[in-house]
């Protein structure tokens, strides 16, 4: 039985994957080509990367999920501990992102480089981060986890849900989504080998 929680779960890593990808992508363009990347489509998207997973996705998991799964699987405790310290350590990772990507934007070029390369590791962290919780805790969750324990993960859940997901929105959000895809230019190829 596929529960709300884990759907909703999957989609906000999906949604984040992208997002986390496309800044990947949107650099490597930029670098080829000899271009400064637009900054405002850049800190727009860290933005929803600090505002909705950093802030409200991280949170339904370190404290609702996880308690959760530490009351019915103890022998797991080590493996949530560190999930949680990456959910706390993430916030620290986006300031120092954030950081690199303003310094980029005053000091131009010689900066390039320190963002970059502060991209690529964030990205990495996070994607690790969400397959390590992919790949461990949501088999767990579902072996594991009581029916109650269900109804109210998928109630909490339900209610707090990312607007990249195709969700509803609240309205603030759906100010943010859409100026994020008005924003982020279609992707193009990077060279002649690129389809």
């Amino acid at each position: 039985m596929t529960h709300r929680a884990i759907e909703i779960i999957r989609g906000e890593h999906a949604a984040l994957s992208a997002m986390l990808r496309s800044i990947v992508l949107l650099l490597a363009q930029h670098r080829h080509n000899g271009t400064l990347p637009d900054f405002t489509v850049l800190r727009a998207m860290l933005f929803y990367v600090d505002e909705f997973p950093e802030k409200r996705h991280h949170r339904k998991e370190s404290e609702l999920l996880f308690p959760k799964l530490r009351a019915r699987t103890p022998q797991h405790r080590d493996l949530l501990d560190r999930l949680d310290l990456d959910h706390a350590r993430g916030e620290a990772r986006i300031r120092e992102l954030e950081h690199a990507l303003l310094a980029f934007e005053m000091m131009g070029e010689s900066r390039r480089s320190a963002f970059e390369e502060t991209a690529t590791r964030y990205v990495d962290f996070y994607l690790g981060h969400m397959s390590l919780e992919e790949r461990e805790i949501l088999p767990l969750a579902e072996r594991s986890l009581t029916a109650a324990d269900w109804k109210d993960l998928d109630d909490a859940f339900v209610a707090n849900r990312d607007p990249l997901t195709g969700a509803t929105p609240e309205a603030e959000y759906a100010m943010l989504f859409t100026r994020i895809v008005n924003l982020v230019p279609a992707p193009v190829g990077l060279g002649p080998a690129a389809a």
